[in-house]
């Protein structure tokens, strides 16, 4: 299997490991389609609560939130490189991702009255496209193509991790922080690499399941869909945020 995503959860090494698992029955579309379902319930329902619990004033809220981006951390390294254990981590994961984007979601709308609602809609219209465009072959996708968007959504991540660390010196990194058309120009074109990598997901899972992959990369697989589908959301947000301001 030559694929490979910009997504880390959908890398070769990790994948070898997935088809390593013995496995009577194997995974499908369909059922990989079921489990992204399942982990996008999880994600709203416990979206759901902490935007409750913030608009409620809880004092229990800020260790739900640390608790929440440990459990993301933990979870998510686990559903990567720990592919028998997605079945149980990528719900987990999802959970925890549900929380610290309800929050999230609930602050920002405070702000921006009704973006919580176009942000989603955005997303799904972004997602739907890309899997229109990837079933229907308007986009190939060669290995040219996977080299460039890996090295696209590599740069970005290494930029945003080098903004973290500077953000604990009290600097401030440009373009992430700018609310002018450099920061706009800048959410478009982190939108446009995060919905690439959406067509590299769809591209590794078909391939995988061609593959006669186990039964277990149906959770892996849609555990990899949530993360892109997740990063998406928040670039979608953040974007409409900078647009109203």
């Amino acid at each position: 299997m030559q694929e490979q995503s910009g997504n880390p959860a959908l890398n070769n090494k990790v994948l070898k490991k997935v088809l390593a698992v013995e496995s009577t029955d194997n995974a499908t579309i369909p059922g990989t389609i079921s489990k992204t379902l399942i982990l996008m319930i999880l994600v709203v329902l416990s979206g759901s609560f902490s935007w409750k619990l913030v608009s409620s004033g809880s004092s229990t809220l800020p260790l739900l939130i640390f608790i929440s981006l440990i459990s993301v951390f933990v979870f998510g390294l686990m559903a990567s490189f720990f592919p028998k254990t997605s079945p149980v981590a990528a719900p987990l994961y999802a959970i925890s991702e549900g929380i610290l984007l309800g929050t999230i979601s609930k602050l920002e709308n405070a702000v921006y009255s009704g973006i919580v609602v176009q942000a989603i809609a955005l997303t799904g219209v972004i997602f739907f496209s890309a899997l229109f465009m990837y079933s229907t072959g308007l986009v190939k996708v060669t290995q040219k193509f996977q080299s460039i968007v890996f090295i696209a959504t590599g740069g970005i991540f290494l930029y945003y991790l080098l903004s973290i660390v500077l953000n604990l010196f009290h600097v401030q990194m440009p373009l992430i922080y700018d609310s002018g058309p450099v920061g706009i120009i800048f959410s478009l074109i982190v939108i446009f690499i995060a919905a690439l990598n959406l067509f590299l997901d769809f591209n590794l899972v078909e391939t995988a399941v061609k593959n006669r992959a186990p039964k277990i990369f149906e959770w892996y697989g849609a555990f990899a869909l949530i993360v892109t589908i997740i990063w998406l959301y928040i670039e979608v947000i953040r974007l409409l945020s900078r647009i109203r301001d």
